[in-house]
Parts: C-alpha cells; structure tokens; sequence
C-alpha cells in the first residue's frame, strides 16, 4: 500500500510537472497571438502604408523559390539513392546529408565573399575580358533570387531525407505490375512511386519551409525585406515592441498555415508497403552512361552546398583572416556552455515529460507533451519576441518592488540575463530532444517497468537505475543535437543577449554586416565543423538500410 501511494503521488508530481512545462513554455506563443487585441498604434500604420506590403510578397516569393528547389534537388536524388544501383551509391548517399551542417547564412556569407563584384570570379572575369562593371552580365548574389539559392542549398536535405525513406518503404510488387501494365521506368516513377511519397515529400518540404520562414541571417545580409527582416527593424529601429509582436502574430499565421497545408495534404490517405519484399528485391542497374548523369545530378547539390563552402572557409581561416586567439577562444567558450547549458535543460526536461506520458497517457499529459513541442515550429524571432515582453514587464516590476522596499537597484534579472536566451533555446528546441528521448523510451519494454515495480522500487527509482542506463545513446543523441542547433542559432540570440555578450553566431554575424566577410571565416567553420557531428551520425543510421538491403538481395539471389 505504502508503495502503491508513493507511486500515486509520484504520478501526481510528474503530471503536474508536464502541465506546467506546457503553460511555460507555451507563454511566447500566448504573448505574441494577443498582441493583435493591443490595437494598432500610428507605428502599426506606417508599416501597412509603407513595407508591409513589401514583407508579404518576399516572404511568399522566397517560400516559392526554397519549394522549388528543394523539390528538384531533393527528389530525383531521393529516387536514385533508394532504388537504383550504381557505382558510388553508398558515398552519395551520406553525402547528400552534408550540406545541413551548414547554416544558411554562412553559406550566403560565403557565396558573397566568392560572387560579389569584389570578389575572386568577377575579378576575374573584368582580368580576362578587360570589361567594367555595367558592361557585362552577371548574378546578383544579393537579391531575393539569391537568398532563395542559398537557404535551398542548405534546406533540400529535409525533402531527401523523408522521400528516400519513403521510396525505400515502397513495395516491389506495385512497381512490377505497373511495369507490366506498359509503363516504363520514369513513367512508373511518375505515375506510381512520387504520388505514393506524397505526404513524405511534403513533410519535409514544410519543414525547409518553417526553416525559411525562420531564416533572418541570409535575408538580412542580402538586403531582402522579410518578417524577420521587419521584425527586427520595428523592435530595435522603431522600439515598438507591440508592433513587433503583431508582425510576429502575422508570420505566426503563415507558420499555421503551412502546418495546415501539410496535414490537410495528408488526409484519409493510407499506403501500405511491404518493407521486406522492397528489401529483398533487386534495384535498377544502371550503365555506366547513366551513372554519370546520376553522378551530375546528386552530386551537384553536394558542391554547391558543402564542398565549396567548406573550401573557402577553410582558405580563408587559414591564409587570410585576422585571427585572434584570445576573443575566438572567449567566443567559442560562450557559445559552447551556452548550448550546453540549453542541450542539458531540453533532455531533462524531455525525460521528465517523455516519463510522465508513459506513466499515464491521458489526454491531458498528451496534450501537455504536444503543446510543449510546438516551438520547433516557430521561429526564433517569434519566440525571442514573445519571451522578452513578458520577462521585460516582470523586470521592472521587480525593480519597482526592490526600489520601494529596500532602496536598491537590482537591474534587469530576468531579461538582461542568460536566463531569457535558455528559455528560448529550450522552447525552439525541445521538439528536437523530444524525439530522440521518446524513441529510446518507446524500445524498453513495459514488462521491465512491471518487473521493478514488483520489487518496490518507486517510478523515480525505475527511472533512474534502469531507464536513464538503458537509453544512455538517445539521451546524447538528444544532447548533441540540441547542442548544436542552439551553437547555430541566430535570430533567438541577436534580441536576447545580455549586453556585451557575443556567441561565435553573432560574431560571424556582425563582422560580415561590416563587409570582414573573411574575417569571419574562422567563426564559421567552428560552427559547421560541430554542425558535422549530428549530420554524421544521421548519415551512419541511415547508411545501414542499403546495406543490409543488399545483403538480403544477395541472398535471395
């Protein structure tokens, strides 16, 4: 009886916990939605007169431009990777992974210090020609057109992603009877395999597209008008945090919107596969002819996205940027206990929430759990905005309070601290860590709990000697991710951090706003070299299906 209570009221305290983890970190999103009952002030009416015209039409034209690209590297790449073989497969495979090690806005720095009328190509082009400027014909990096290349370069890996899992999950046997009914290999593709990957395909297209929506680094440096661009300006350059906040309310609704978009795309539509048939059946072969187009078309995507950029900042770093040793250091340590500090507070909480909704899945700590993922789909200049009105508001009541009561100035706790920049860090990512810890939960049987709780052992104690041990993998996997997201973070970081207080993200930042683009260089290829670690483990697990695939073929061979 005594454990029985104990294991109630531990119940209980979890429970609570995730209805609180949800009110808390739901508050930016509560924040930001009521501003549009705030009423529109004359700053509200200068923007809808002026730029806010400008923000919806750019906004929609990147969205358009990221689509269409993502779809035409993503796809065909996804397509050949999952059911033809050739030569090098295996390589291209993982590889196509790399470039979201990459944030958009360093690859735009990158790009504009190779591509701008100063740089090394137009150079040159007016050595070889003897042309001026004005009198040729070349691509304007900085312009919508060229925000929408680079973030596509980055992004189209999510499209790969979800449609190469979905063209490994398809059954043979669809593809052979539609073979049989005349269709040949493209018409099949087609006709058949795309429109069963449908939903995957549009997943992931909605994901790069919240991406894009979230994006402020490439947007701003190009010079591209945007909500984020917006958002930015009204808050620092009008100060009017309300009228950020609407805007912030206005992206908010397209974010709904393509979270709408992306359910409805998928309604009442079911797809059975035969994942084993799909895996013991023979793959296309194709000639060597055909390799190499596959080769030109997977491959290009990999160039433009990661070799080149990674070459430059690599030169770059190396033989011509400024570097200082002592501030690079004092850069990387900030950024590193910062994400750190973040990664730690998203897997405990993810635990504690993850536990409590396997304890009891009703509907209120399912809901709970639901809400308290929500931020991954917003970006992080809604989540910065939200979050600093509210801790704002508190400061200078506290101020008050202290002021009156004991004649002393405490100055800004809450907002002018770290603790807002780890707020938001946990509410845009928590998602991220969500996942993972769910996944290794999920494996361990429930008779394991049963067994522990015979013995007496309380659901704390159970957590803590048998589920932490056995989930020891998806714990870091969680942590690492985490970590990474928050050291790459932009938008969040820029309105957040307390005075005098720069990440290696900010300062990559900053320094191309002052045209030092190379002098960033070191900044970034810390970020996209830790970036790599994530991408490499996702491309291990992913690299193993092929694998065993093969293996299975053979032996049904």
């Amino acid at each position: 009886m005594i454990a029985k209570a104990l294991n109630y009221k531990t119940f209980n305290w979890l429970s609570g916990c995730a209805l609180l983890i949800a009110v808390t970190l739901s508050l930016p999103i509560f924040v930001v939605s009521s501003s549009i009952f705030s009423g529109f002030g004359p700053t509200w009416a200068h923007l809808a007169d002026t730029v806010l015209s400008d923000y919806v039409i750019n906004s929609l034209l990147l969205l358009l431009g990221v689509a269409t690209g993502s779809l035409l590297l993503g796809v065909p790449a996804a397509w050949f990777t999952s059911v033809c073989q050739f030569r090098g497969k295996n390589l291209l495979t993982w590889m196509l992974l790399l470039p979201l090690a990459f944030p958009a806005y360093i690859v735009a720095y990158t790009y504009t210090g190779l591509l701008d009328f100063a740089g090394p190509v137009q150079s040159f082009i007016r050595e070889v020609s003897g042309l001026r400027y004005g009198e040729y014909w070349f691509f304007e990096i900085r312009s919508l057109p060229g925000a929408a290349l680079m973030l596509t370069l980055v992004l189209y890996p999510y499209v790969y992603l979800l449609a190469r899992a979905a063209f490994l999950q398809q059954s043979t046997n669809s593809l052979e009877v539609c073979r049989t009914l005349g269709y040949n290999r493209w018409q099949s593709f087609f006709h058949l395999s795309l429109p069963m990957a449908r939903p995957a395909i549009i997943a992931g297209l909605t994901l790069a597209l919240m991406e894009t929506l979230a994006d402020y680094g490439t947007v701003q440096f190009f010079g591209v008008s945007t909500f984020t661009t917006g958002i930015f300006r009204t808050f620092y350059g009008l100060g009017d945090a309300t009228a950020a906040a609407q805007l912030a309310s206005l992206l908010l609704t397209f974010v709904a919107v393509l979270i709408i978009l992306e359910r409805y795309s998928r309604r009442q539509n079911r797809y059975h596969s035969n994942s084993e048939q799909r895996a013991a059946a023979a793959l296309i072969q194709l000639s060597k002819k055909d390799t190499c187009y596959v080769w030109l078309i997977c491959f290009t995507p990999i160039l433009f996205g990661f070799v080149i950029p990674a070459a430059v900042l690599g030169y770059w770093s190396v033989a011509e940027a400024v570097f200082e040793a002592r501030s690079f250091f004092s850069l990387a340590w900030n950024s590193f206990y910062l994400a750190f500090s973040a990664a730690i507070i998203a897997v405990l909480l993810s635990l504690l929430l993850a536990y409590a909704k396997r304890l009891k899945s009703n509907p209120l700590v399912i809901s709970a759990v639901t809400v308290s993922g929500l931020g991954y789909a917003l970006p992080g200049t809604i989540i910065a905005i939200g979050i600093i009105i509210p801790l704002a508001w508190l400061d200078h009541r506290l101020i008050d309070a202290f002021d009156w009561l004991f004649d002393v100035e405490v100055g800004l706790i809450f907002s002018g601290s770290l603790f807002a920049l780890l707020f938001a860090y946990t509410v845009r990512f928590l998602a991220v860590s969500m996942g993972a810890v769910q996944t290794g939960l999920d494996k361990i049987k429930p008779n394991i709990d049963n067994a522990a709780r015979s013995l007496g052992n309380t659901n704390a104690k159970v957590l803590q000697l048998i589920h932490i041990p056995l989930m020891r993998s998806s714990l870091l996997t969680a942590l690492l991710i985490v970590f990474v997201d928050v050291l790459k973070e932009l938008p969040a970081t820029l309105i957040l951090r307390p005075f005098n207080f720069n990440t290696l993200a900010v300062h990559a930042f900053e320094l191309a706003s002052d045209e030092r683009l190379i002098d960033a260089a070191p900044a970034s290829l810390m970020i996209v070299a830790v970036g790599l670690l994530p991408v490499i483990l996702l491309s291990r697990s992913i690299s193993k299906r092929p694998a065993i695939s093969s293996a299975q073929g053979n032996q049904k061979q």
